[in-house]
């Protein structure tokens, strides 16, 4: 193999490809990345036997070949060289030899028969969708930390996350007449979130029987699916309440941040929020002192009490993305409901905490 790049293009391919090498493993391929160069391109592959991600740059290649190496040793080379071009070539030893400007190195490389094939996905169906859409989608419910739930049925698109504390679902209308439901690992939404950058239009998402791939800005991720049946969380949407609110969403966040700072991983307590003639009364008593706050709020139903995590609540509250929300309540123990002004785009659900009286 032998060949010349781009410094710059082959970091950025280098850092993002290395989100899917193992970073401690009994079998060194599973550190490396695996480097191929054939018809002016040098292809890039990292894969831990859960997630796999492949690029490609422009080369000029002046002998095909494939060599895998060690992720970080060649990340760092590459991070440091002084100049924009970089020369790569190697001997039939597996030593490879990375030039740029006066600054040289040799290390050692292993056979690519060695590196792990990565899965084959046979009969998958082509769902398109915006690639902006989905980031937005993905990053709206990531907080959920959890494998992620994925429906589409009626030309629309549902992300559910849900980790057992909160559900947040994410819903979009897109160009698919098919009903498909799989469940993804958080981790591969989440790196394939970084990697779709904000304006990216048309992106492929192919669904095979046992694994998925998404195809987006030169780069192809593949996981397998999970196997196993996601919780029914239609059943844990309340189907009524008695309460519902029209909170302004900055008021409320810098509400919670202000009883915040009373509470830490050793001095845990819920919120007590109030609800009342239409205030929203927040406050916290913990063993560091006490807090209160109130705003105004649109109010229709029944005045209550409820509890709830600050870190919860407020991370449902910051992935609203809008203004003003609605909050939905029926009684102290059922779960608090976050939805938009209008329609159902998106559905947070936060459970409550029980209250102790403090009377």
């Amino acid at each position: 193999m032998k060949l010349n790049c781009s410094r710059q293009k082959l970091n950025e391919a280098v850092l993002n490809v290395m989100k899917a090498v193992s970073s401690k493993s009994t079998i060194p391929a599973l550190e490396c990345i695996l480097l191929k160069a054939q018809n002016g391109k040098l292809t890039l592959t990292g894969y831990d036997l859960e997630i796999g991600i492949t690029t490609f740059i422009d080369a000029m290649v002046y002998e095909d070949g494939a060599v895998a190496v060690n992720a970080r040793l060649f990340s760092d080379i590459i991070k440091r060289m002084p100049e924009e071009q970089i020369s790569m070539e190697v001997d039939d030893k597996l030593i490879v030899y990375i030039t740029s400007g006066k600054s040289d190195y040799k290390i050692i490389g292993i056979p690519d028969s060695e590196f792990p094939e990565l899965p084959t996905v046979t009969g998958a169906d082509t769902i398109h969708i915006e690639g902006s859409l989905l980031k937005s989608m993905i990053q709206q419910t990531i907080y959920a930390v959890s494998d992620k739930d994925i429906e589409i049925e009626n030309n629309t698109i549902r992300i559910i996350s849900v980790d057992g504390y909160r559900l947040a679902i994410r819903k979009e209308s897109i160009s698919y007449e098919g009903e498909k439901s799989f469940i993804v690992p958080g981790k591969t939404l989440s790196e394939t979130e970084k990697l779709i950058s904000d304006d990216a239009e048309d992106m492929e998402i192919l669904v095979g029987s046992r694994h998925i791939i998404f195809q987006v800005n030169h780069y192809s991720i593949i996981t397998r699916l999970i196997e196993a049946e996601f919780m029914n969380y239609k059943a844990a949407i309340p189907s009524q309440h008695t309460t519902e609110m029209t909170v302004n969403t900055r008021k409320f966040i810098s509400s919670i941040d202000r009883m915040s700072l009373l509470l830490n991983e050793r001095m845990k307590s819920p919120i007590r929020c109030r609800i009342d003639n239409g205030t929203i009364k927040t406050s916290c008593n913990t063993s560091l002192g006490q807090a209160y706050d109130e705003f105004e709020a649109e109010i229709q139903g029944a005045d209550m009490e409820i509890g709830f995590d600050n870190k919860y609540m407020s991370d449902a509250l910051k992935n609203t993305d809008t203004d003003e929300i609605r909050i939905q309540l029926n009684g102290p123990l059922s779960p608090i409901v976050i939805l938009p002004i209008e329609g159902d785009s998106f559905i947070f659900l936060v459970l409550p905490v029980r209250l102790r009286n403090e009377n």
